[in-house]
C-alpha cells in the first residue's frame, strides 16, 4: 500500500512513527475482563493480519508550512475551515498526478476548532437524513471533514482524515477540551488499518451467500439538502454481497403534504433505479437477479410505479421494498441488567416488525454500547422473501461499515452511508462529476 501524507511536519512524523509501531502489533487493553471485546491488534505486515504493508516515500510526503496552519488561529471558525480546505486541496491536487499513490492520509490541523460548525442542530421534527416532518429546512453548516471530502471527489486517490489524538494520547483536542482518545490503542489501530486496507482496494470481509440464493444487491436511498436548499436523492450504496459499493446521485425530490417527508416522482424514481442498475452492470459486468431497496420513509404510489417500471425495463427478476424506521415506540426488556440480545426479532403484524440491531452480545459478555438500544422498525412494503430473511440481511448489513471493526452498528450500511454521502454531496456542485467509489466518502 503506497500511502501519501499531507499535514504539518510534526503530525507527519508522529503518524508515521505510530503506524510503524502498529506494524509490529499493539497489545489489548489491560485491566478489563472483556477480553473478547478489546482484542490486540496483530500488526500490519505481509506475514499476518491483513498481509499487507504500508510504504512511505519522501515524494509522497507533502508537509504544509507551520506558519500557514498557525494563521488559522486568528480567523473565524468558518473562515478557518475554508482556508484549511484550500491548503490541503492544493497538496491533494499535486498528488492526483502521482501514479505510485494509492491512499492519502490527511493529518487534520491540530488548532482547527470547528466543533460548533460540525454539528447540525437536530430541531424538533428533524429526521436523520436531514429532512423535517414539518416541511421546513434543517439548517446545516460546513465542517472540515465534509468540505475536504467533497473537494477530494475529483481526485483518483481516496483520503483518510486522521486526528492527532489517534496517535498522540497526550494531545488536547480544541474541539472537546479533553486529552486522549475515546478508544483504546489497539481498537484505534484496527479501525484505521481496516479503512486504509479497503481504500486501497482490499475487501476485509463480505456477506455470506448460499449458492442457491439469487444474486442480490441492496440499495439505500436517502435525501439531503444542497447549498441552494433544493432536495436531491443520494443513493449511498448499491451493495452486492461481496461488499462492493457504488455511489449514484439522483434527481430532485419534493416534500409530500401527507407525511411531510421527501419523495421522488414516478419518472425520477424510475431513472434513479435504472441508473443504479446500469452503473452496477458497468462496474461488475453482470446484473443482479434481486434488488432490495432500503428507505427511511414510506413509498408513495408514484415511487412504487417508477421502481417497478425500472425493474421491468432492466429485466430484474425480484424487487423488494423495505421501509426502515426509527419511530416505533415499542421496547423490549430482559430480566437482569442487560438489554435485549442483538438480533432479537419480533413480528407485530403482517407488515410491521422490530429488529434489535444493537443489544447485548453473549460473545462479548456485555452490551457494547453507551445508550439504551432502540430497535429498528422494518415495514415490509413490497416483498417476496420472508420477514426473517429480510431481517437477517439487514442485521448482516450493519456489519459492513469498514470505518471501524465493531461487530455491528444500529443502522445497515445502506442507510448509514446514504446519509454520510449526502452530508458530503451537499457541498459538491449538482452538475459536478461524482466519484462512484464508496472509498472516497468513508
Amino acid at each position: 500500500m503506497k500511502v501519501a501524507i499531507v499535514g504539518a511536519q510534526e503530525s507527519i512524523d508522529g503518524i508515521q512513527a505510530w503506524l510503524d509501531r502498529c506494524s509490529l502489533g499493539i497489545g489489548a487493553m489491560k485491566d478489563t475482563y472483556l477480553t473478547r471485546l478489546y482484542v490486540p491488534f496483530p500488526g500490519f505486515d505481509i506475514n499476518h493480519g491483513f498481509r499487507s504493508t504500508i510504504n512511505f516515500t519522501p515524494r509522497l510526503t507533502r508537509p504544509i508550512p507551520k506558519r500557514h496552519l498557525d494563521a488559522l488561529d486568528g480567523l473565524h471558525p468558518k473562515q478557518a475551515v475554508a482556508r484549511a480546505v484550500e491548503l490541503y486541496d492544493t497538496e491533494l491536487q499535486v498528488l492526483h498526478d502521482e501514479p505510485a499513490c494509492d491512499v492519502v492520509i490527511v493529518c487534520r490541523p491540530d488548532n482547527l476548532n470547528d466543533a460548533a460548525l460540525s454539528k447540525t442542530p437536530k430541531l424538533d421534527g428533524a429526521e436523520p437524513d436531514g429532512s423535517r416532518t414539518d416541511g421546513k429546512a434543517t439548517p446545516f453548516v460546513a465542517d472540515f471533514h465534509a468540505l475536504l471530502k467533497a473537494r477530494s471527489l475529483k481526485y483518483k486517490q481516496p483520503i483518510q482524515i486522521v486526528r492527532r489524538n489517534t496517535w498522540d494520547p497526550k494531545f488536547k483536542d480544541p474541539r472537546t477540551g479533553r486529552a486522549g482518545a475515546n478508544q483504546d490503542e489497539a481498537t484505534r489501530a484496527w479501525n484505521l488499518h481496516t479503512a486504509l486496507y479497503y481504500k486501497n482496494g482490499g475487501v476485509p470481509w463480505r456477506l455470506p451467500r448460499d449458492p442457491s440464493d439469487l444474486t442480490s444487491c441492496f440499495i439505500g436511498i436517502a435525501f439531503h439538502k444542497t447549498a441552494d436548499a433544493n432536495l436531491h436523492t443520494s443513493v449511498a450504496q448499491i451493495y452486492n454481497q461481496r461488499g462492493d459499493g457504488i455511489i449514484v446521485r439522483g434527481g430532485p425530490a419534493t416534500i409530500s403534504k401527507e407525511d411531510r417527508q421527501p419523495h421522488l416522482g414516478e419518472d425520477d424514481a424510475q431513472d434513479l433505479l435504472e441508473t443504479a442498475l446500469q452503473r452496477y452492470r458497468a462496474e461488475h459486468r453482470n446484473s443482479p437477479a434481486r434488488i432490495v431497496l432500503h428507505k427511511a420513509s414510506n413509498y408513495t404510489s408514484e415511487e412504487r410505479a417508477g421502481f417497478n417500471q425500472a425493474a421491468s425495463s432492466e429485466r430484474l427478476e425480484v424487487l423488494e421494498l423495505l421501509w426502515l424506521t426509527n419511530s416505533d415506540p415499542l421496547r423490549l426488556y430482559r430480566r437482569g441488567v442487560q438489554p435485549p440480545l442483538r438480533g432479537t426479532f419480533l413480528t407485530l403484524g403482517d407488515n410491521r416488525h422490530l429488529l434489535y440491531t444493537a443489544g447485548a452480545v453473549p460473545f462479548y459478555q456485555t452490551y457494547p454500547g453507551h445508550y439504551v438500544p432502540q430497535p429498528l422498525g422494518i415495514r415490509t412494503v413490497v416483498t417476496e422473501s420472508s420477514p426473517q430473511q429480510l431481517a437477517a440481511e439487514v442485521l448482516a448489513l450493519t456489519k459492513m461499515n469498514w470505518n471501524n471493526t465493531l461487530l455491528g452498528e444500529r443502522d445497515p450500511i445502506t442507510l448509514r452511508t446514504a446519509r454520510t454521502v449526502g452530508n458530503i454531496l451537499r457541498h459538491h456542485g449538482t452538475d459536478a462529476a461524482v466519484s462512484g467509489r464508496y472509498a472516497h466518502y468513508m
